[in-house]
């Protein structure tokens, strides 16, 4: 039995972050992914400033692609606005590598399937397929999570008004437009669509919507990626139509905030805390894998109501963003 004071399921950025602030804390701990790193991951890639501040590194530091655009273009029904407010994007194969072994944490491949809480073991303690054991576990695996499987869907089941669709792609393309493009509700989306440059001629395009809505309507995401393709090719944004693209699920922030069962914690995608506005998840992952962390060093309490909730800056725009996205009903 391998046994560790704290276990990190997931190596992402919100098991990265936590793994991070544990070692730099004098917390031995040991990071479980089912995959090994650097691994293709589907996101958009998109980081905010604070995402840069909670991590504490200069972007001049960072060894790899990093880009940064000044403004949003940001289409809403076909009127479009500038929303002035630097972000930032990088490759997340590269990024997600980085903030792993940046974190100097021990990293293991394993599929975590099954978790035991332990009994009589005084503060709570957890067993993972008969070969790991911990004091504290913090689950940062994403959708799919195990550890919110095992131990938080039945006390906290995700809305499935908040869950939202995607399909994306990344490739190598030689863009002369480095400015990033939203285009939200095109064509009906209950959602929006992107174009997210990258450094030294990579380019990431995709759509996502709430999955119920379009279920409901009998809407296929599939049409959507096609009318954003001929936008872009309208456009001039690239000149020939693009592989298929590859998709994935995730959840936007509910109103409801069970982050701690005993010694166990969920943070980031595994605790469903995407922006209600811009779909943004790496900033919540960074910010809650950090407040397990101190939460576990510091005693802290685990909060997460203050996490930010929106992207935007501007109320008006994250209000009628969340509204047409995902109502107001969770």
């Amino acid at each position: 039995m391998i046994e560790r004071e704290v276990i990190v399921v997931g190596g992402g950025p919100a098991g990265a972050a936590a793994a991070w602030e544990l070692q730099r804390s004098g917390v031995d701990c040991l990071v479980l992914d089912r995959e090994t790193f650097p691994r293709e991951k589907l996101c958009a890639g998109w980081i905010t400033p604070e995402v840069v501040q909670d991590l504490e590194f200069e972007p001049s530091d960072y060894p790899h692609r990093f880009l940064t655009f000044e403004r949003l273009n940001v289409s809403i029904k076909g009127l479009s606005v500038a929303l002035r407010s630097p972000q930032h994007s990088i490759r997340r194969f590269e990024f997600d590598a980085w903030l792993l072994e940046r974190s100097g944490a021990e990293c293991q491949q394993h599929n975590v399937r099954h978790i035991v809480a332990e009994a009589g073991a005084g503060a709570g303690g957890y067993v993972i397929d008969d070969r790991f054991r911990c004091r504290y576990l913090i689950g940062a695996g994403g959708t799919r999570c195990p550890v919110y499987r095992e131990l938080f869907r039945a006390l906290n089941p995700r809305p499935p008004s908040l869950q939202a669709v995607t399909l994306e792609l990344e490739f190598p393309y030689p863009w002369a437009d480095g400015e990033c493009h939203l285009w939200f509700f095109s064509h009906g989306l209950p959602g929006y669509a992107w174009y997210v440059p990258k450094a030294d001629g990579y380019l990431n395009v995709g759509v996502g919507g709430i999955a119920d809505k379009l279920k409901r309507r009998g809407d296929d995401i599939r049409t959507h990626w096609q009318h954003l393709v001929d936008r872009l090719l309208e456009d001039g944004l690239i000149d020939k139509a693009p592989e298929p693209p590859g998709g994935y699920s995730y959840f936007l922030r509910s109103k409801r905030d069970l982050g701690r069962v005993g010694n166990a914690f969920v943070v980031g995608d595994s605790a469903g805390l995407a922006t209600r506005d811009m779909c943004e998840g790496i900033g919540p992952a960074v910010r809650t894998g950090l407040r397990a962390a101190r939460a576990i060093t510091r005693s802290e309490p685990y909060v997460m109501h203050d996490v930010a909730a929106y992207t935007s800056g501007n109320a008006l725009v994250r209000k009628g963003l969340e509204s047409m996205i995902a109502g107001r009903r969770a």
